[in-house]
């Protein structure tokens, strides 16, 4: 395993615990650190307990890992909450002032900082953190002139007197560190590598403008409205039209009707509003209307854990609307694929005129992950289909829903000379005209349901299986779908640290879903394990619903927290010991 350093740091809503936590981001970054963060925190505006981890390394970071190397506290919840979270050697430093301190592991430092002693916290209630991440970095080896650059330029905007009071705060801190406690036996590492921090969120929007989207709508709903707020402050410098709607009905309807009108268009939102979309859905799929759909999955049902991650919108996904239609669907591996997946979809909804959502979760939106630049390409490949733009020459009748070998009919502009036709959620015969205008009549049905269904062929083909990574006579494989991707890698590493051999199939693309290449895939496995982030396997259910395979083992997760890598190793060990074919691991962290 390389060597990793993570920073965690606690409170309640409202104490500052982001503002710490973005200051480290953006440190770690500039000294060309791969970074993995999350922030856990309850769905009230103030008080309730808020967590943020922030992991960094030399190597890329898959993961939140399973410890704490320095931790923060703010209060002292957080202090009788998280210090065993601590690793050996790990550290604490704490306002000694209203905190005691735990039992602490054997070789964890415990480091009080006298905040009232070193700051006038009458006037200025966060004293402590600055303080705090003053002495961190002391011990952490990094030089103040990194620190202090960083409160520049994120305290700025306030006037010099808020930068330079910042600074002195963070050189009290640092100095007192330096002075009164031990520093980390390993420095922590620079290297001249430079990556971008993104939020998948901010991924997920930032993809969309790569991928040409020209109007973007949502209505606010977590985790999905960070895609909202970047789309509102980026989209009229991107040339995106951005419009929040009343609900999620306006939503996929606005959505739909500016992609009638020739523009890639896109919105997001989580279960609830997606739930709302569903008929709209069906629209898309019957006008053959390309549009994509974003649900950033939380925890539910109903309003649920609103500030939770869960995979558990697959079967709502699946069966999204009603009746039989050829759709897309993917979930994005990491915050980077966040990005990269964006213009794939797009490029598959236009080409086979058909939804697409994309099923990312809370761990994604709302984490942060560092991002080869290399990664964001704004000028990726552009496929619209079979869109017609400008009346050209002379042509036959046009024929909206021409009936073709693919399936996919030519798709004009409205209002293109011409090529006037009609579109309508109803069915219809080639030329857009209702069927039941005359009767209900069945041989047309027949043809154009038909029509429609053949793009699933085209659309099969044109999505990559997915490949088994590893050893092939591996003692387990792991099959994950989305966001588990990073932990289950991890937890791979830890297991061939002791003997037991891993290899794992991690799926991207869900429709298709490429069955038969699966199927062949998993063939020589010796034992299959399937991880998700549901109660009742909805993976699970799904794959063997089109393939008639059943795992051999479950390991299944449903607080509202996601897996951390010994989660996946202890149910590893439990199941190849024959104790047990479901594991439902325990979060420890109580967030």
């Amino acid at each position: 395993m390389s060597q990793t350093f993570t920073f965690g740091i606690g409170g309640a809503a409202g104490q500052g615990v982001a503002t710490p936590g973005d200051i480290l981001a953006v440190i770690f970054s500039r000294r060309g650190l791969h970074l993995n963060a999350y922030n856990a925190y309850q769905s009230i505006i103030r008080g309730g307990h808020t967590f943020l981890t922030i992991r960094a390394g030399v190597d890329e970071v898959r993961s939140l890992g399973d410890g704490v190397d320095l931790l923060v506290p703010l209060n002292q919840d957080t202090m009788d909450r998280h210090l065993r979270l601590l690793t050996d050697s790990g550290a604490c430093i704490y306002n000694s002032d209203n905190i005691k301190p735990g039992e602490a592991a054997p070789g964890v430092q415990l480091c009080p900082l006298p905040v009232s002693t070193l700051a006038d916290i009458s006037r200025n209630k966060v004293a402590q953190n600055t303080l705090a991440l003053g002495a961190s970095l002391s011990m952490m080896g990094v030089g103040f002139q990194s620190l202090e650059s960083v409160l520049a330029s994120q305290f700025g905007k306030k006037g010099e007197a808020v930068v330079k009071e910042n600074v002195d705060l963070a050189r009290a801190g640092y100095d007192y560190a330096t002075a009164h406690f031990k520093p980390f036996a390993r420095a922590l590492p620079m290297t001249e590598n430079k990556y971008a921090v993104l939020s998948g969120n901010t991924a997920l929007a930032m993809g969309g403008a790569a991928a040409g989207v020209k109007f973007y709508c949502a209505y606010p709903m977590s985790p999905s409205t960070g895609v909202l707020h970047w789309m509102a402050g980026h989209g009229r410098k991107a040339g995106i039209l951005v419009r929040q709607v009343e609900d999620e009905i306006g939503v996929i309807n606005m959505a739909i009707g500016a992609a009638h009108g020739g523009v890639r268009s896109m919105c997001a939102t989580s279960g609830g509003g997606f739930a709302l979309m569903t008929e709209g859905l069906g629209l898309s799929a019957m006008a053959e209307i390309p549009v994509v759909a974003i649900n950033c999955m939380r925890a539910g049902p109903s309003t649920g854990v609103p500030t939770k991650t869960e995979q558990g919108d697959l079967w709502q996904a699946l069966g999204a609307a009603f009746g039989d239609f050829p759709r897309v669907i993917a979930a994005p591996l990491d915050i980077g694929d966040c990005f990269t997946l964006m213009p794939e979809m797009f490029n598959l909804t236009d080409k086979f005129q058909c939804p697409g959502i994309v099923l990312c979760d809370l761990l994604l939106s709302e984490g942060r992950l560092s991002v080869p630049p290399e990664l964001l390409n704004f000028n990726p490949p552009i496929d619209r289909g079979e869109l017609i733009t400008h009346n050209g020459d002379a042509h036959e009748a046009y024929k909206r829903y021409k009936i073709t070998e693919s399936g996919v009919s030519p798709r004009a502009i409205p209002g293109i000379p011409g090529f006037t036709h009609v579109v309508s959620s109803d069915e219809h015969d080639e030329d857009g005209v209702l069927i039941s205008d005359e009767y209900t009549n069945v041989t047309k049905r027949r043809a154009m349901m038909e029509k429609r269904m053949r793009k699933v062929a085209g659309i099969e083909a044109a999505v990559p299986p997915p490949v088994l990574v590893g050893p092939k006579d591996a003692d387990v494989t792991l099959i994950g779908w989305g966001s588990t991707d990073g932990t289950i890698r991890e937890a791979r590493e830890l297991l061939a640290e002791q003997g037991i051999t891993t290899n794992q199939l991690q799926i991207r693309w869900l429709v298709p879903l490429h069955g038969d290449a699966i199927l062949k895939a998993l063939a020589g496995a010796k034992r299959t394990i399937i991880v998700e982030n549901n109660f009742t396997g909805q993976f699970a259910r799904y794959l063997r619903s089109e393939t008639s395979f059943v795992a051999d083992g479950h390991i299944r997760k449903y607080d509202g927290e996601p897996f951390m890598p010994h989660h996946i190793v202890e149910a590893v060990r439990e199941q190849l010991a024959g104790t047990a074919t479901l594991s439902v691991p325990t979060h420890e962290v109580m967030v």
